[in-house]
């Protein structure tokens, strides 16, 4: 099972492959994904990455969350599942 992260804040300009190689660098990414608009397929500035293990995700979590990835400080933490946040 693969653990997800969040990572808001992101630059308009990073794309699926730039999101992936930026965490690479804490374990292997099984999938990163930048999240776009349905309509004008630009970026909305946040996106997932998942990784394979848990030492990985919170190693990315770590040493991800604050810092600047093209003058923007990222916002990176655990992802919610689908349902917790309703009531």
């Amino acid at each position: 099972m693969s653990i997800k992260v969040f990572v808001g804040n992101l630059p308009f300009s990073v794309d699926d492959t730039r999101l992936k190689t930026e965490f690479s660098r804490f374990g292997t990414v099984e999938s990163a994904r930048v999240v776009t608009d349905k309509h004008t397929g630009r970026s909305r500035g946040y996106g997932f990455v998942e990784f394979i293990d848990q030492a990985a995700a919170d190693a990315s979590v770590q040493g991800m969350n604050t810092q600047p990835l093209d003058g923007r400080n990222l916002t990176v933490s655990f992802a919610k599942t689908q349902g917790e946040n309703k009531g």
